[in-house]
């Protein structure tokens, strides 16, 4: 339990340092659409998707070998 309180504020701190750091707007370009976001915003919505793919293909994977 002692271990969980100091690693949660660590964490969010360390978030909380890479959010300033990575505050700078930053031009996507995809195919026809321009958006202008965030630096962290574009690396948490890269990290959510690569999550949400993996794991909608374990899944997948794991459905198909089941006999």
């Amino acid at each position: 339990m002692r271990f969980y309180l100091v690693l949660v504020p660590a964490i969010a701190g360390f978030a909380a340092v890479f959010v300033i750091q990575n505050a700078a707007a930053v031009d996507v370009n995809f195919l026809f659409w321009t958006v202008s976001m965030s630096r962290a915003l574009l690396i948490l919505f890269t990290l959510a998707t690569g999550f949400v793919l993996g794991w909608i293909l374990h899944g997948y994977y794991a459905f198909r070998r089941k006999p």
